[in-house]
């Protein structure tokens, strides 16, 4: 589904570059839990974003926007590590390791600082500030490129699939694909997102519902388990292709908030 760390992306640069006010991205942010925390992962991180340490007192949302706008951040980009792919995370260390673990994080690229959302108990996400040592130089993946990326892969994937003899219909299908997409969190994002990226998004979200519910064994077990590994592998490329596009989706609409900042006279 879509992640934490996209809705404070887009909501953060869109208030750090005047078009979003502060209460809305503490609002956006409730989609993922009631209440959030702050605190920093280290000393370096600490004393930058005047944020106490990990297991001590937390810090509020209010105080880490703050804290951006005083280190003179434009924008945060978005990150969705997998095994074998940390591209953005700057290599080996806590950050790196962090955000493999819970498969997300934003990038401070220019500050040299990352931040990782977890879930700490019901209805509570904390955020951490990891000091990165050096800018993360995020590879730029175009939006356009990103989107017919994910149309080749569904055609691929199908084919794959067709070809397999495991795409069979499941009674159903539909109304377990509707449940499935009500059941995830509800984002908003805020006005002046662009068109393409919203478009995007929002078919990366249902190819990633269908993903969900082809990787469900078959309920009667008639998969076999050579069957299921063969469909996996059919399915991975398109699942390649629906992080590429919500991280280019989410990247595209941070760098033209970013764009139409500049523009103001």
């Amino acid at each position: 589904m879509c992640r934490p760390s996209a809705t404070f992306a887009v909501w953060s640069s869109a208030w750090l570059n005047g078009t979003a006010a502060s209460d809305d991205v503490l609002d956006a942010l409730q989609a993922w839990g009631e209440a959030h925390d702050v605190v920093a992962a280290d000393p370096a991180a600490a004393d930058a974003f005047d944020l106490p340490l990990a297991f001590h007192r937390a810090a509020t949302p209010v105080q880490l926007l703050l804290a951006l706008r005083t280190l003179g951040a434009t924008g945060a980009e978005l990150v969705l590590p997998v095994p074998g792919d940390v591209r953005g995370l700057g290599g080996a260390g806590p950050f790196a390791e962090a955000g493999l673990r819970c498969g997300e994080a934003v990038v401070l690229s220019a500050l040299g600082f990352g931040l990782v959302p977890e879930p700490i108990a019901e209805g509570l996400m904390r955020w951490t500030v990891y000091s990165v040592g050096a800018a993360v130089p995020l590879e730029y993946q175009s939006l356009p490129d990103a989107e017919h990326g994910l149309t080749d892969a569904i055609r691929a994937s199908a084919g794959a699939l067709q070809t397999l003899d495991v795409a069979r219909d499941r009674p159903g299908v539909r109304a377990e694909l509707s449940a499935h997409l009500r059941a995830r969190p509800q984002v908003e994002w805020p006005a002046g997102m662009p068109g393409r990226s919203l478009r995007v998004l929002q078919r990366a979200e249902e190819i990633s519902a269908i993903l969900a519910i082809a990787e469900i064994d078959d309920p009667g077990g008639a998969m076999s388990a050579s069957a299921a590994n063969r469909r996996a592998e059919a399915l991975r490329p398109l699942a390649e292709a629906v992080r590429t596009a919500r991280t280019a989706s989410v990247n595209e609409a941070v760098r033209v908030f970013a764009e139409q900042a500049d523009r103001r006279p």
